[in-house]
């Protein structure tokens, strides 16, 4: 096996109920939660509307 070409730095912490937040190594912040039907489906009526981490990732594969 080869080394690594590339190790992602960075860290998740909880803000409040499923609200997180993402910094990575070049101290960027990223919010993410839930929002639309997820949030209807599991009844998450107080949290605020964010992305899921799933819309983070299509919209980076879409780059």
């Amino acid at each position: 096996m080869t080394d690594s070409v590339y190790t992602a730095r960075s860290s998740v912490a909880k803000v409040a109920g499923v609200h997180r937040r993402a910094t990575l190594a070049d101290r960027w912040e990223v919010d993410f939660g839930v929002h639309g039907p997820v949030k209807q489906h599991f009844g998450l009526t107080d949290e605020p509307d964010l992305a899921l981490p799933v819309d983070h990732l299509v919209a980076a594969a879409a780059a």
